[in-house]
C-alpha cells in the first residue's frame, strides 16, 4: 500500500500533535497541587453563625409549645374518628351507633349493607353502611337531629324516600350513614401501573 504526500503530511501532524498533548499531560499533573489560603479575618463570619443559632435556639420552646396546643387540638378533634382495627370492625361500630339511634326513637333497623371503605383525604378513610326502615316523618327528622349529637363524626351520604302505609302514615327509608376513620384502614387502591 503507496502512501500520498498528503496523508504523510496528515500522519506526521497526527503524531506531532500526540507528542504534545502527552507532554501537557505529563507537565501539567507534575505541577504542586494548590494550597487553601485562609481567609484574612474569620472571626467575625465566625460570631455571625454564632449570632444566627442563638436565635434559632430560642424560637425552640415557643416551637415545642404550639406543637403541644396543636396536638392537643388535634386530639379533642379526632374523639369522633372511629377506632376500630379493621374496616369490618369499624363498619360495624357504625352499624350498631345507627341502631342505637334509631332504637331511641323507635324504629326498628335490621341488618345493613357495608359498603366499601374510601380514603377521605390522605389521612382518613370513611366507612359506610346503609340501612332500611320504616317509619313516620317525624321520626326520621328527629333520627337525623339527633345525628349531630352523637360524638363520633357520623353524616349521612344519601337519604332515599318512598311512600309507605298510608293508613299508619309511615315511609319508607334507606339512609346510607358514614364515620370516618383511620386511613390505614382503607386498603390501598391498585391502578394500572402498580402490580
Amino acid at each position: 500500500m503507496k502512501l500520498e504526500p498528503r496523508d504523510r503530511r496528515a500522519l506526521v501532524l497526527l503524531a506531532v500533535g500526540v507528542v504534545l498533548v502527552m507532554m501537557y499531560v505529563a507537565f501539567s499533573s507534575a505541577e504542586s497541587p494548590a494550597t487553601v489560603v485562609a481567609g484574612e479575618s474569620s472571626m467575625p463570619l465566625a460570631e455571625k453563625r454564632v449570632a444566627k443559632l442563638r436565635r434559632v435556639a430560642a424560637t425552640v420552646p415557643m416551637k415545642k409549645s404550639e406543637l403541644k396546643g396543636v396536638l392537643s387540638e388535634l386530639a379533642i378533634r379526632e374523639k369522633g374518628v372511629i377506632l376500630a382495627d379493621t374496616a369490618a370492625q369499624a363498619q360495624a361500630q357504625l352499624l350498631q351507633s345507627v341502631r342505637r339511634l334509631a332504637k331511641t326513637e323507635g324504629i326498628d333497623v335490621r341488618g345493613g349493607e357495608f359498603l366499601p371503605p374510601q380514603p377521605l383525604g390522605d389521612d382518613y378513610g370513611e366507612v359506610a353502611v346503609a340501612v332500611s326502615f320504616e317509619c313516620q316523618i317525624e321520626q326520621l327528622v328527629n333520627l337525623l337531629a339527633d345525628l349531630t349529637k352523637e360524638p363520633e363524626l357520623l353524616a349521612t351520604r344519601e337519604i332515599r324516600v318512598t311512600s309507605g302505609n298510608a293508613k299508619d302514615k309511615k315511609i319508607g327509608v334507606r339512609v346510607m350513614f358514614s364515620g370516618i376513620t383511620s386511613r390505614k384502614l382503607v386498603p390501598a387502591r391498585k391502578g394500572i401501573t402498580s402490580f
